[in-house]
């Protein structure tokens, strides 16, 4: 890892010249739109084979031409993060193509906003599946090709998880109650990851995301909805809120960041430049909560 990281903080080689991701194999979910997507872009453009994976398979096959488009690596694997044989199959699709894992971005989500008086069992549990269960579920089904020791000697690969938290899981937040347990979950979940993993060169990282412009801080009324057991299920946040100059209030750099913004994030954490780092929350929030 060293003589990797030697590669990319100056001393120009040939694999730098492909990428901080060279070689390297990738699973991002929910990666069909907004920073899931923009990750797999950045991904593939630094060198890396993407696993493009979504709820929404035409999608997921849309970015992959885009990426092979740009002379990249990449195959869509379409499917329900919460379904019980989800991990074994995207899995199955990874190793059979690649012969390989490095990371996992645990990306997919969405939110089920209702006051915590209000809030039917339902919405609590499913965002608790899809948001904490499936990334533990993920993880584990992948240990056999993560968990590897390097044979002496030699250097070991580049592997990482980084599982996608929120301010609402470090402050909490109106109507998330679900959503703020669920990503206050996972951190402690990666936590410990880092913890059983680091022996075999794994690292392990949150970030949690502030305000980023996708379908989950647009307005709801813009009619963004996913579907989740039948029902249709309205994504977003109220106009009101949305559009009002004080959505702003409180980030010192005065605006929210841009889904490719937040994959920039991504990037230095699975990139060899973050070697040493993990167990960490990255906060990527433009200062907000400082």
């Amino acid at each position: 890892m060293a003589d990797r990281l030697k590669q990319v903080t100056g001393h120009l080689t040939n694999s730098y010249g492909r990428g901080l991701l060279a070689g390297e194999v990738a699973i991002v979910t929910g990666a069909a739109q907004g920073i899931g997507r923009s990750t797999a872009l950045l991904f593939a453009k630094e060198g890396a084979r993407v696993v493009v994976s979504d709820l929404d398979g035409a999608k997921a096959q849309a970015v992959v031409d885009e990426i092979k488009a740009a002379g990249g690596e990449a195959i869509a694997v379409a499917g329900d993060v919460g379904a019980d044989d989800f991990p074994k199959v995207i899995l199955h699709a990874t190793i059979s193509k690649y012969g390989k894992l490095n990371h996992i971005v645990n990306n997919a989500g969405f939110t089920f906003d209702k006051m915590l008086h209000t809030m039917p069992d339902e919405a609590y549990d499913i965002i608790m599946k899809i948001h904490v269960r499936a990334p533990f579920r993920l993880i584990r089904a992948a240990a056999p090709y993560l968990r590897i020791k390097a044979t002496e000697g030699a250097t070991p690969e580049n592997r990482s998880i980084v599982n996608v938290s929120s301010t609402s899981g470090l402050h909490g937040n109106v109507g998330q109650a679900n959503y703020a347990a669920a990503k206050a979950a996972v951190i402690g979940l990666t936590k410990t990851v880092a913890k059983e993993w680091g022996p075999f060169g794994v690292r392990a990282n949150t970030i949690a995301f502030g305000r980023v412009d996708t379908r989950l801080t647009r307005a709801k009324e813009d009619g963004a909805s996913i579907e989740i057991g039948g029902k249709s299920v309205a994504l977003g946040i109220p106009a009101k809120l949305a559009n009002s100059s004080g959505a702003m209030v409180g980030i010192p750099l005065g605006r929210g960041a841009s889904p490719d913004e937040a994959a920039g994030a991504m990037l230095f954490l699975v990139s060899p430049l973050a070697s040493f780092v993990t167990g960490h929350t990255l906060e990527v929030t433009g200062g907000a909560g400082i």
